[in-house]
């Protein structure tokens, strides 16, 4: 994990400590976290379809997941004005007893939970390619959470309907941009500035958490969306000044084009500094469809207005 400060050029760079069990459980049932344990110890082997582990599993999981308590130490202390956790495996889809998409331990949903236990406020922005099911149904009936996914659809895991609103006292706390293939930054720009932007002023968090998945670019071998490195800085850029300084984390979720991924956190980083990206590729355009989910979650939500 690194943590900027006064610029891209000046990074501290930070091993993740190992998440302690206590805390651990605040999002994942003790028996799932000994039987993730006692898996990995025993060699590993497949989970599921798509989540594989190793004996080393173990103590990488338990570190992807501490990497948010040392990362919000450090912002929290002014040491740093922003962290990018460079982590795996990834977690937004773990739930809390089930394995999924990769994901041993939910990395995002820990470091939230515990800034809620504080009497604090957080958004999750999530715009990894795949809806974040794990984040949302730790938190949909959370009143102290809002999160937001933009995501392809249809597609893993089949979640992240519209009509995911959230529940009880959370209701209107949960937000899907289900995308169709071929959406781009048009309407990823649209969706921040007319939608999400609005909500996060109203809903002032004390803090914003990113699920920081890169497979939505369009080298993305994985998927079908359509964006550029320039397009995750614009987003990044966007929800920096939404939040009091040295308040915003980045957690690396999915992505599976190296290249990519790389240049896109180097932008997405440079965006929340404001710094030019300097990306030859411009923007491309979106299908008439994926603005009209814009339009659809826009009415919706001006219903819990």
């Amino acid at each position: 994990m690194a943590g900027a400060r006064a610029g891209a050029s000046s990074l501290i760079k930070l091993e993740a400590p190992e998440i302690d069990m206590e805390t651990l459980a605040t999002v994942h049932e003790p028996s799932y976290i000994e039987a993730i344990e006692q898996f990995c110890l025993a060699g590993g082997g497949a989970l599921d379809p798509d989540t594989l582990a190793v004996s080393a599993s173990w103590e990488a999981a338990k570190r992807a997941a501490g990497a948010g308590h040392v990362a919000v130490e450090y912002l929290s202390a002014g040491r740093a004005d922003v962290a990018f956790l460079a982590v795996r495996p990834p977690g937004h889809h773990a739930e809390s007893a089930r394995a999924m998409g990769f994901c041993l331990f939910n990395n995002i949903a820990v470091t939230a939970q515990e800034l809620i236990t504080k009497g604090l406020r957080v958004a999750i922005v999530d715009w990894d390619v795949h809806h974040g099911n794990g984040t949302q149904s730790t938190f949909e009936a959370s009143p102290d959470l809002l999160y937001v996914s933009f995501h392809q659809h249809p597609f893993y895991p089949g979640t992240g309907s519209m009509s995911d609103v959230g529940v009880g006292e959370g209701l209107g706390t949960t937000v899907n941009f289900p995308f169709p293939a071929g959406t781009a930054g048009d309407v990823y720009r649209r969706a921040m500035t007319e939608v999400v932007h609005p909500m996060l002023r109203e809903f002032a968090p004390d803090w914003i958490l990113i699920s920081a998945g890169y497979d939505a670019h369009v080298d993305d071998p994985l998927a079908g969306l359509r964006l550029v490195p320039a397009d995750y800085a614009e987003m990044a850029g966007g929800l920096a000044p939404l939040v009091s300084e040295s308040r915003i984390l980045f957690f690396l979720e999915g992505g599976y084009n190296l290249e990519a991924i790389e240049r896109s956190v180097a932008a997405t980083l440079k965006g929340v500094e404001g710094r030019p990206v300097g990306d030859a590729r411009p923007s491309l355009e979106s299908p008439t469809l994926a603005h009209q989910v814009v339009d659809e979650l826009a009415a919706r939500i001006a219903k819990f207005s």
